[in-house]
């Protein structure tokens, strides 16, 4: 099964995703796509970890999320698609195609493992059309890569201001 989450940043949607994947699971997998850059990220990822505590298997692949030791049965909480893709992004040379195959392939082989996957992304496309032409193109991977996830899944939440919202 395949649930998406989506939502604007600071939403509330990773903390609904950890809540649902533990209703599933008393030992879910996080599967973190982040890079850490500098020291204000870093503090983000560090309270996300002492959030989740103990119970969580935690796997940190920025990139190749198909190589991720996930086994049958797991619940997996990927956070973030965004992240994934934005590392994808600038792995292909920012060509919004080249991004869209690869992620989309990355995740395709993911989700044919046998596992329950929970997968978090941001919902950048609610806001004006920027005036930056990288911006724009990274946009255009982003939606791609959401419609595609949400094509695939079973459920799909909208978290507004910490409210999830099922929409299908």
């Amino acid at each position: 099964m395949i649930t998406m989450i989506t939502g604007g940043q600071r939403s509330g949607k990773s903390l609904f995703a950890e809540k649902l994947a533990l209703s599933k699971s008393d030992r879910p997998c996080y599967l973190a796509t982040a890079r850490v850059f500098d020291d204000e990220f870093r503090k983000r990822v560090d309270v996300h970890k002492e959030r989740r505590g103990d119970r969580w298997v935690n796997l940190e692949v920025p990139l190749k999320v198909s190589e991720a030791g996930i086994g049958e049965g797991d619940v997996v909480l990927l956070d973030c698609l965004t992240l994934l893709a934005t590392n994808w992004f600038f792995e292909c040379g920012e060509d919004v195609k080249v991004t869209v195959n690869f992620v989309t392939a990355e995740l395709e082989a993911l989700f044919s493992r046998m596992a329950d996957f929970i997968v978090v992304t941001n919902e950048i496309g609610l806001g004006g059309v920027s005036p930056n032409a990288l911006q724009r193109r990274f946009a255009d991977v982003q939606g791609a890569v959401n419609q595609w996830v949400a094509e695939c899944a079973s459920e799909v939440y909208l978290v507004v201001s910490g409210i999830p919202v099922k929409i299908k």
